[in-house]
């Protein structure tokens, strides 16, 4: 095991105390919030070896710790490789880089990290992106992976200034598992001060780490050291670490010292010790990592206490670190053995694969002569896939005879040849449940090998159940896939898919903070059919476009509002990658939501994050208003803002009331407001604006910072949110709204697995949802609490499915958007400054279970061979595939930034086979079919969907 200290803070905005005197007095650099899991700190790098393909007379200048000195490869072509050998296998999670100093030259753009174990044979890449063209340290990240060889290849020089690449230090970052999701878990400790303060135990897994859990103090007796602290994860999952944030309130009373670390399946039995040790006197957050295990709880018992000052112990937050539990289907798979009792009790081999912990295999024992030592147990699990563990649950207790000791485990695609995974394994003689991690092989026949009875009591074995392990994180067909992560050279706060293909992103000022900044923005282009990255800085407009409104309008155009400068208007022209000013709003406005009208108008409301503070000492909300293309802005003071308003906590008028409303353009210009309050509205935009109710989303709580996406004609999903903007608890609550005129109905449905704010959703082609990111704990400019699952709602079941978990936290100022090729984009969070441990300069991909065959290779796709490239409201079109379809739909492309996206919608459209293809019908409404671009995509039978056509409408 291993012990890692984190000193990093996230960082957190709060609100002003008094309102500003101007908009920008109040964009003040965030405060700290503690981290709560230890974030990625360098490996020492003593004893490491670093060669290049040239200028290798300077390539040990990346690893002498002086920022001073560089390595700069020769003229020769690009691209240079920088490859370092640690001398050892060990876990990496990222890589940093500083570019040298003094000279921009040879400062690395596009780029690539591989790993190898041999220094010979590289992997795939896990993780390429582009750099900013500055001076900053960038960092890295990626899936933790066991490596001995990491390399940096430098694909372009970031301002095109020559063929060198250069740099002054090269760090590799260690890794752990990710934090697991902590909804639904509950604590309980041997003591726990309730009478004098609220200091119970489920104060360390509310994701607030002002509270803190700690053991009684108020009455005599004190209870004495040693304290217990055990966590019900309520399933298994495979642990291999836990990260303690002691109390952050000043006090060092309690602190944990001397630590004992156990796992268990079922709360009685407890595996042996998994990790010992001791946590420094700090308050910073600390983690203990050791082999992982298969558990559903886990106790930290504190044998003493840090600084010796009492016989008290005490936490702010307790995370677990691991993965979701990858254990085997064992449908349909037989077992054989060199021995079995069948004589004298039923120890029958197949036993082990029963699901009975009560049944056992036991070699034979009633008959001399005893068969001796070695035995073997031989799973054939009729298929071939990938295995990468193997767990043990010896019989139960009292019973102790033939516990296995010494083991080995080896696996074969045959049956004949065998490739050993590990040959000199030892179980502990232990009633508990054991487990086995190695590197991934692909396997039908799994033998497990006793090589020693555990307690020396005899020359037999026993088990009562084996289970084999998938891949911890591999791909999984039915929960998709994640790509490896693209670095960005700005964390990619906003986002919009272009009918290019292409996607737009954007930060603000700074491509990693938003405060102070003003009259520009920075921009990233990512090209999906080159991987590209492209970087700009707009100064144009005047316009810093962090937390804006965005729309999409009719000609594919983007309009941009408001936001650091909070009356400017922007508009981007992706037909000529032209940035143009648009007239100033009438009310100055940030984290306001726009939507795009049936006529092509947009409508915004809110957003008193900037511009002054709506309903403050009788200052007026932020009623709506209007843009269209040949008048400009105008007022709608009749679009009352009150209606709409959360009840935040937050105690300066509407700062925190009326941010990211959730819009829906309808028909005859109406405007559906469905959150995040609980109480929906109509909005007018004829005339000055109207607003009336549409009563009330179920029994949902104010869901700020959740979202809702339409999914289907008149249909809506809202999924998460919390009442306040921060600092409380998420929900999980999910909600069908269905529109049927100005009448919505609400239904409540299933909930999610996990609990959620700050996350983002995205519709699929087939109208399933799925759901990235958030944190159970809504805290900006954190990723305590953060979920890396993503989940798949299906409307046909209403319910939700955990799907495969990213690598990097997606939280506040996280994007997601649905592509043309049916994969998602999803990026960013952070945003808060040099150096804050939670900006994410990178971007992922998901590819949901439909792009997926059985054995997770790429599933079969058809094709769209021939589609109109515009259709109006109301026309019949013919679409043609190279195979037979059963439906189509079109989805409207997505733009996104701090949760919101008013422009995505779905819509099905129902086919008529004709010769030639399909013919579909465009809905004739255009406060239904908007006007702009969308996707046209086909899927078969199966559910598969094609690579979209783009279709513009009306």
């Amino acid at each position: 095991m291993c012990l890692i200290m984190g000193v990093a803070v996230a960082l957190h905005q709060p609100a002003p105390a008094v309102p500003p005197a101007d908009p920008h007095a109040g964009h003040i650099m965030p405060r700290a919030v503690p981290v709560a899991v230890t974030t990625p700190m360098p490996l020492p790098r003593t004893g490491w070896v670093v060669t290049a393909d040239s200028g290798q007379s300077s390539a040990a200048r990346v690893l002498d710790g002086d920022p001073a000195t560089s390595w700069v490869s020769g003229t020769t072509a690009l691209p240079h490789r920088l490859a370092l050998d640690t001398g050892n296998r060990v876990a990496v999670s990222g890589l940093t880089y500083l570019p040298r100093s003094g000279t921009a030259d040879g400062r690395i753009g596009q780029y690539r990290v591989e790993i190898s174990d041999n220094g010979t044979t590289w992997s795939t890449p896990v993780a390429t992106g582009t750099f900013a063209d500055d001076a900053a340290l960038k960092t890295v990240s990626f899936t933790t992976v066991i490596t001995r060889h990491v390399r940096l290849v430098a694909v372009t020089e970031a301002g095109g200034r020559s063929t060198r690449s250069a740099a002054a230090e090269i760090n590799l970052l260690g890794g752990t598992d990710p934090a697991l999701p902590r909804t639904g878990w509950t604590a309980a400790a041997d003591s726990q001060e309730t009478a004098a303060a609220n200091n119970a135990a489920a104060n360390a897994l509310d994701g607030n780490t002002a509270s803190i859990w700690h053991t009684a103090w108020s009455a005599a007796p004190v209870p004495p050291l040693p304290h217990t602290f055990t966590v019900d994860m309520k399933v298994t999952n495979l642990v291999s670490g836990l990260s303690y944030l002691p109390r952050q309130d000043g006090s060092r009373n309690g602190l944990i010292g001397q630590y004992r670390v156990e796992t268990s399946t079922d709360g009685a039995t407890w595996a042996p010790v998994a990790a010992t040790g001791a946590f420094v006197d700090s308050a910073t957050a600390q983690t203990v990592t050791f082999n992982p295990a298969l558990a559903r709880y886990v106790r930290i018992t504190a044998l003493t206490e840090a600084g010796n000052r009492g016989p008290w112990s005490s936490a702010a937050e307790i995370n677990l670190l691991g993965r979701a539990d990858p254990t085997l289907a064992r449908t349909g798979w037989t077992v054989a053995t060199d021995s079995e009792e069948t004589a004298q009790e039923n120890g029958r081999a197949v036993n082990v694969l029963d699901g009975n912990a009560t049944t056992i295999w036991h070699s034979a024992w009633s008959a001399a002569p005893v068969p001796p030592l070695p035995h073997t147990l031989t799973v054939d699990l009729t298929s071939s896939v990938l295995v990468g563990g193997l767990a043990y649950l010896p019989r139960p207790a009292p019973g102790a005879n033939g516990r296995i000791g010494r083991y080995r485990i080896a696996t074969s695609t045959d049956g004949t040849t065998w490739t050993d995974r590990v040959t000199d394994g030892a179980f502990a003689d232990s009633p508990a449940r054991q487990t086995v991690i190695f590197p991934p092989a692909q396997a039908r026949y799994v033998r497990l090998t006793a090589v020693t009875e555990a307690g020396t009591r005899g020359p037999w074995s026993s088990a009562a159940e084996i289970d084999l392990l998938g891949p911890s994180g591999s791909v999984v067909p039915k929960r998709g896939v994640w790509s490896a992560p693209v670095g960005f050279p700005l964390v990619p706060v906003a986002a919009a898919q272009l009918p290019n293909g292409k996607i737009l992103t954007w930060s603000a000022f700074r491509p990693d903070a938003f405060s102070g900044g003003t009259g520009q923005t920075l921009t990233a282009t990512y090209d999906p059919a080159t991987g590209v990255v492209t970087q700009r800085t707009v100064t144009e407009t005047g316009h810093d476009m962090f937390c804006p409104g965005i729309s999409t309008l009719p000609d594919g155009r983007i309009l941009v509002t408001g936001g650091n400068n909070s009356e400017k208007t922007s508009i981007y022209d992706p037909a000529t990658d032209a940035w143009t000013a648009g007239p100033n709003m009438r009310t100055p406005r940030g984290y306001q939501s726009s939507t795009t009208l049936g006529d092509g108008r947009v409508f915004t409301i809110g957003g008193s994050w900037s511009g002054g503070w709506g309903g403050y000492n009788g200052s007026p909300h932020k009623a709506g208003e209007v843009w269209s293309a040949a008048t400009g802005w105008t007022a709608l003071p009749g679009a009352d803002a009150a209606p709409m308003l959360t009840n935040d906590a937050n105690p300066n008028g509407d700062y925190r009331k009326d941010n990211h409303t959730w819009l829906f353009a309808w028909s005859g210009g109406r405007v559906l407001q469905a959150g995040p309050s609980r109480a929906m509205n109509w909005y007018s935009t004829s005339g000055t604006g109207a607003v009336s109710p549409a009563g009330t989303r179920g029994d949902d709580t104010d869901a700020m910072n959740g979202n809702a996406v339409m999914y289907d004609t008149g249909k809506i999903l809202t999924v998460g949110g919390a009442p306040n903007y921060e600092n409380n608890n998420a929900t999980a609550n999910a909600y069908v709204l269905t529109v049927d005129g100005t009448t919505v109905t609400t239904r409540k449905v299933a909930p999610m697995a996990n609990t959620r704010a700050f996350h983002n959703s995205v519709v699929l082609p087939d109208g399933k949802v799925a759901v990235f990111g958030g944190q159970n704990y809504p805290v900006p400019f954190s990723d305590n609490t953060s979920v890396l699952s993503a989940e798949l709602f299906d409307p046909a079941t209403n319910s939700f499915s955990t799907m495969s978990s990213a690598a990097i936290p997606r939280t506040y100022h996280s994007v997601a958007l649905l592509m043309p090729d049916a994969r998602v984009f999803t990026g960013g969070g952070g945003l808060c400054g040099t150096g804050c441990a939670t900006n994410h300069f990178d971007a992922e991909f998901f590819t949901p279970p439909y792009l997926l065959t059985e054995d997770g290779k790429p599933a079969a796709r058809p094709a769209i061979t021939t589609a109109p490239a515009s259709a109006a409201n109301g026309a019949t079109i013919t679409v043609s595939t190279d195979k037979a379809v059963t439906s189509f739909a079109i989805v409207r492309m997505g733009t996104a930034t701090h949760s919101v996206n008013t422009d995505q919608r779905r819509l099905s459209l129902t086919p008529t086979a004709v010769t030639g293809g399909y013919r579909l019908t465009i809905p004739a409404d255009p406060g239904v079919a908007l006007p702009g671009y969308w996707m046209l995509f086909a899927l078969d039978a199966k559910g598969v969907p094609s690579v979209a056509k783009t279709i513009r409408i009306g």
